[in-house]
């Protein structure tokens, strides 16, 4: 279960709102650098880190990608108090929002809040509505003068929380998909004879269209695909059986379908295999809502790639409480490693 949290911590609470990456780009672009043969950053600002593998005159390409953005917004208005106003970068649910600090990342880094009406002066009406984003302002605690000292229109927020341990668990803002980021690095550290050659490609803009893997695996054209993602872990009080997608502490997840992707099922049944043969513990994944890199992956190659992928399942996902198991982020390691280091002894043709 030992995994490296202190630098889980500093990936995690990093900022990196989607099309404003640079800072954990730069972080990942100084982790990545001794572990590869090859970093290079591209156009759009994906991180392709190449790591030759023993039978590299095969010409085999093993793509894996992780993205590095995390949800967050964007401010539109600064009103004449010097409330902020913004548009969200992701997928959030507004009730989420509430009683949250926020960064601001303008001239400097500036925390505001988000601040709501309060239920004292709400309406009965108002009480018992769903809020919307648009309910929602970021209290800096600055008059107009002095915020536009340091904020404009354009400029990116990301949540404010830091990373902690509980029990068997790690919990933060942004394990989605940060943890992804950290589960790459460390396999990365770990590899030393990849089967293949492997392009590690940590993704810009995924939370937001999968923009960075489209772009990644249309230059890579990868033969194989695999994406690192979170899953729903609706684990919890209330859920039925049916509904849990995956549990905490039952190991790495195989994903078999999203709503974006069918996986290849020669990709599913190597990872089965492999998992098996390697004694990690392992639980399968079909989510009925939500992608991931995994259709960017599998389908901008010029030839299409035999795509999967391995995903870790996380409780409270797109909010500050984000929770993911140690020996499921340590599983999805090794099978990360052991899927790239025995991708060619696996019968592909049938």
């Amino acid at each position: 279960m030992d995994i490296n949290v202190s630098l889980l911590k500093e990936i995690c609470e990093i900022a990196g709102a989607p099309g404003f990456e640079k800072r954990v780009r730069d972080l990942v672009i100084d982790l990545v650098t001794p572990l590869a043969d090859d970093v290079r950053v591209d156009n759009i600002g994906n991180v392709i880190a190449l790591k030759k593998g023993k039978r590299n005159a095969d010409g085999k390409r093993v793509m894996v990608a992780a993205h590095m953005d995390e949800i967050g917004f964007i401010v539109t208005h600064i009103d004449d108090c010097g409330f902020l106003r913004f548009h969200t970068l992701g997928g959030f649910d507004p009730k989420t929002l509430t009683a949250q600090r926020v960064i601001v990342h303008g001239k400097k880094d500036l925390v505001g809040v988000m601040g709501s009406k309060p239920i004292h002066v709400m309406s009965t009406e108002e009480r018992t509505k769903l809020p919307k984003t648009t309910d929602f302002f970021i209290d800096l605690g600055l008059p107009k003068e002095e915020v536009e000292k340091y904020v404009t229109v354009g400029d990116p927020v990301t949540r404010n929380r830091e990373l902690i341990e509980m029990g068997d668990c790690v919990n933060c803002k942004s394990i989605d998909n940060r943890v992804a980021v950290f589960i790459l690095i460390e396999t990365l550290r770990q590899l030393e004879n990849p089967a293949y050659d492997v392009y590690a490609t940590f993704t810009v803009q995924e939370e937001v269209g999968l923009r960075g893997a489209n772009v990644a695996a249309h230059g890579i054209n990868p033969d194989f695909g695999i994406a690192l993602d979170t899953t729903i872990a609706f684990d919890v009080p209330g859920a039925q059986a049916h509904e849990k997608v995956t549990e905490l502490g039952k190991g790495t997840a195989i994903k078999i379908m999203d709503a974006m992707t069918i996986c290849d099922y020669r990709m599913v049944e190597f990872m089965k295999q492999t998992a098996d043969k390697s004694k990690i513990l392992w639980q399968p994944e079909i989510l009925v809502a939500g992608g991931t890199d995994t259709a960017g992956v599998q389908r901008m190659g010029k030839q299409g790639a035999i795509a999967g992928a391995i995903s870790i399942p996380t409780r409270h996902l797109h909010q500050v409480i984000e929770m993911a198991h140690k020996k499921d982020i340590a599983d999805s390691i090794a099978l990360l490693k052991s899927c790239l280091e025995q991708i060619d002894d696996y019968d592909w043709k049938h």
